[in-house]
């Protein structure tokens, strides 16, 4: 329960957070977090790493809540344009494609883009109330997390999203592969040794996680409709009605409750931030729906969920930044960044220190959610209106914005070469039915999890052993082999048999 100092103090930040002033800067941060975030490649961390100069005459608490601001609305922009044009703004928008853009190319993006303004919402909101109750405990809970379960935990997320995505477990696996080897391109973080780099001093420092995911999503789906445009014609997309029916928000809202249990733990302890939440709730959801078949091919469960997932995930990324100064994510390192620009050293004693700017900060994240459901609900249609455009002109447009947010990553001309490269690499996936998802997550997670991996048998003396010696690890392995061993498992539950005998004699004309 909220302590009585507690409930205080965030009484006085919503003092320090509804002043006129502060309102405006939290509404110019979701309106520039959600226009930079529809642009394909330019996510939050970009946006708030390009506004750090201009902060530099701003008062601390006004900077953190513009911040704050951006960093939904960014979120919520990179659904967007994953829902209407399969190009996720940044990695954590990267499930709202799978169910939102088949909803979309149906005539339904204005009701996938409200499951996703409502999910984010509902995720922020019960992700900022556990972020005021749950601060302390999470916190500790952290600070307990070794490397063998950071490894365990990424282990769940490659084998959980390769076992339910596609209808092959084995293609599943090779998108996998293919990520993880591209996840290797760079430096060895631990010996300095070049992988596969062919002598380039540019793939040094490794291929970005932006990169890939704008040439896997946005290239490779550019060229796949340029390679089919004569067969499917040009005709535009409809864009349907704006509002959720009662029927998709019977669908929606226990989707919308689950995501914040998923989302923010795992956005409170240093596990890569909103990706893994994000694809554990599709999982879950995809496992409990009772339209099954609707997966793949425009389910609204998979968008509600994982938004509001994504979206509790930013909520506990702020736990460990303010009480630890860990930064989980590139959006906190690089506030993290900003703290210490003002002089400001996140970390325990930040609640004694600097109570009016983290309490404001904290009540920012209430108002910013409430500003960002009333701007985004009404401007769902206006966003689906860009399925009207003629496609050649989408898809020429999506090009240069990739292009555009590929070369900004770094500013070098080899992106756009590698840029290429990867969106041929996705075309190909496309056409020999590999899902891209898991290649993505293989680039994000791959060479963080081999270095808990190298940092966990280090400790271990080299002993496998020392992957499993903790209670949190085994029982995550423990998932993993009943996750791995279900297709199996289901056939002994006598339900399971039944079931599969009915449905042998409807098939037969029974």
């Amino acid at each position: 329960m909220l302590s009585a100092s507690s409930a205080s103090s965030l009484i006085d930040g919503f003092g320090t957070a509804l002043t006129p002033l502060n309102l405006l800067w939290a509404a110019t941060g979701v309106l520039l977090g959600t226009a930079i975030g529809v642009l394909p490649g330019i996510g939050p961390a970009m946006a708030v790493a390009l506004l750090l100069p201009v902060t530099y005459g701003l008062d601390p608490t006004a900077a953190f809540i513009m911040f704050a601001g951006i960093y939904y609305g960014g979120m919520f922009g990179g659904s967007t344009t994953s829902i209407l044009l399969n190009t996720p703004g940044e990695s954590a928008a990267v499930i709202a494609a799978i169910e939102g853009n088949p909803m979309a190319k149906s005539g339904r993006g204005s009701q996938a883009l409200a499951a996703a303004a409502v999910g984010h919402f509902a995720g922020g909101m019960i992700g900022t109330t556990l972020l005021v109750v749950l601060a302390p405990t999470v916190a500790d809970l952290a600070v307990d997390i070794g490397a063998p379960d950071y490894f365990a935990i990424m282990v769940l997320a490659f084998i959980a999203v390769t076992s339910v995505l596609g209808s092959s477990r084995v293609r599943g696996f090779a998108s996998l592969l293919i990520g993880l080897t591209i996840g290797l391109v760079g430096l060895d973080q631990m010996t300095g040794q070049q992988r596969l780099t062919f002598g380039s001093l540019q793939l040094s420092d490794g291929i970005d996680v932006v990169i890939v995911a704008v040439g896997l999503f946005a290239i490779g789906e550019a060229l796949w409709v340029a390679a089919h445009l004569r067969r499917g014609g040009q005709g535009a997309i409809p864009v349907g009605r704006p509002w959720l029916g009662r029927h998709e928000l019977r669908r929606t809202w226990k989707p919308w409750l689950r995501g914040p249990v998923i989302g923010f733990p795992f956005g409170a302890i240093p596990a890569g931030g909103a990706e893994i939440p994000t694809f554990l709730s599709y999982i879950t959801e995809k496992r409990l729906s009772k339209n099954k078949q609707e997966f793949g091919k425009g389910a609204i469960e998979g968008v509600a969920g994982p938004e509001s997932a994504a979206s509790a995930s930013a909520a506990g990324t702020l736990v460990s930044m303010l009480t630890l100064g860990l930064p989980t994510t590139a959006v906190a390192a690089v506030m993290l960044a900003a703290f210490q620009q003002y002089g400001i050293q996140p970390g325990p004693l930040l609640f004694e220190r600097e109570p009016e700017l983290v309490w404001g900060l904290i009540a920012s994240l209430f108002v910013g959610m409430v500003m960002l459901l009333v701007l985004n609900l009404p401007l769902a249609p206006v966003w689906s209106k860009l399925l009207r455009v003629p496609r050649p002109y989408l898809y020429a447009g999506i090009l240069f914005f990739a292009a555009v947010g590929a070369y900004a990553v770094g500013g070098e001309a080899i992106d756009l070469v590698i840029l290429l490269i990867i969106g041929l690499i996705g075309l190909m996936m496309r056409r020999y039915g590999l899902p891209v998802l898991p290649a993505i997550i293989g680039v994000i997670l791959g060479p963080n999890a081999e270095q808990q991996l190298r940092r966990a048998l280090q400790i271990s003396d080299g002993s496998v052993t020392g992957l499993v010696n903790t209670p949190f690890a085994v029982t995550v392995y423990a998932i993993i082999v009943v996750l791995l061993a279900w297709p199996w498992l289901k056939r002994l539950l006598p339900s399971a048999r039944r079931s599969e005998g009915r449905r042998e004699r409807v098939e037969d004309g029974g």
